[in-house]
């Protein structure tokens, strides 16, 4: 604990709450509450684990966004996955959180219930091993996320070709964090003053992917680490430049986040994935050239492909408030179905499933009175 000791100091947090404080008597009165989006589920558990919320002063109220990837992932999605678990002699694997996530074939849990075989792999080249385990059978990787774990499949693509491995393929859903923030800003039902952007998807993309908020909405964004004095740190770096009037691209995760990047992590993710002319986002919907498929080069790979599947759409559950709350529309807790039809043991979407979703943040950490 040594390490994360200095980044949860309680007297380095009064201090940067005094300095938040200090810097919003700078912003035009009639601006408050500030509505400051933090973009990453990872931050919204921070926020609400910390209690960082109740400690901050009035005139800064936070924003929900559509960082978590099992958040956005659409219930088509899952539906494509559960068909492809279903056929006899797949095995198909996953990282654990997707795996409760329902669709309308249920979810891949009812699936492994029900005889499939579905496993539990915390990276594809835990896939891939199982792949060379059981020559017999049809290894099928679900990949999802952001830029954070879209260089683990490439990397583990490269070597499956490389070793020859030909019952390993990948039913892919990674997705980039710049179109469904364009998304966002574009929606005339939401208003924002600045973002917090997350430090795991910087440490491979860098700066670079915020600037056209900064250079075409006029929004500072700063890059946070996840311990409560990186989250406070970029907060006090987004409230000053409103103070002062600008819009720019901070670093506040220095630690961990180069300017540019990860150069090795994006010249895998090249290689092996090019954009998709489109895809579909749980409560955003269809957006252009938002995610990332296949190159020619590696189509032997894709799962689509390979069983001939045609991506499904389904709707959300009628009363589900998951779309609005991606979108900065609802908070958790206004949904209907909040801590009644849906909760962690029984969800009905993608937010209360995830560890990093609002919904689970809101459930775990905040009493009814909240």
């Amino acid at each position: 604990m040594k390490f994360i000791d200095e980044f949860r100091d309680p007297q380095a947090v009064k201090t940067l709450i005094t300095q938040i404080g200090t810097a919003l008597k700078g912003v035009d009165p009639s601006r408050q509450p500030l509505q400051i989006m933090e973009v990453c589920g990872g931050h919204t558990h921070a926020i609400f684990r910390f209690g960082l919320d109740k400690l901050l002063p009035e005139g800064i109220e936070f924003v929900h966004g559509p960082g978590c990837p099992v958040c956005v992932l659409p219930r088509g999605r899952i539906d494509d996955a559960v068909t492809l678990a279903r056929q006899p002699g797949t095995l198909l694997c996953s990282y654990g959180d997707a795996v409760r996530v329902p669709g309308d074939l249920g979810s891949l849990l009812d699936a492994k219930a029900a005889g499939a075989d579905v496993r539990i792999v915390y990276s594809p080249l835990d896939a891939l091993a199982l792949a060379k385990q059981n020559p017999d059978k049809q290894v099928v990787f679900f990949a999802i996320g952001f830029e954070t774990t879209a260089p683990a499949t490439a990397l583990t693509l490269r070597q499956a070709r490389q070793q020859g491995v030909e019952n390993f393929s990948v039913l892919c859903h990674h997705i980039t964090i710049g179109p469904p923030l364009r998304a966002i800003l574009d929606d005339p039902g939401v208003r924002l003053d600045g973002l917090v952007a997350p430090g795991h998807v910087s440490m491979v993309v860098g700066q670079s992917p915020y600037q056209f908020i900064v250079e075409e909405y006029r929004k500072p964004v700063v890059i946070a680490g996840f311990e409560p004095i990186d989250f406070l740190t970029a907060l006090l770096g987004v409230v000053r430049q409103i103070a002062d009037g600008r819009a720019e691209v901070e670093n506040a995760y220095k630690r961990a986040v180069q300017s540019a990047g990860n150069a090795v992590a994006l010249r895998a993710m090249a290689e092996v994935f090019t954009l998709a002319p489109k895809s579909d986002w749980r409560g955003l919907g269809a957006i252009d050239q938002s995610g990332l498929m296949l190159s020619d080069a590696f189509a032997e790979f894709d799962a689509e492909r390979r069983f001939g599947l045609k991506p499904t759409q389904v709707a959300e559950p009628e009363g589900c408030g998951c779309a609005q709350v991606l979108r900065g529309q609802l908070r958790p807790a206004d949904c209907p179905l909040f801590g009644k039809a849906c909760t962690p043991s029984a969800p009905v979407g993608a937010l209360m499933v995830s560890s990093e979703g609002a919904c689970a943040a809101y459930y775990q950490y905040r009493s009814p009175q909240d």
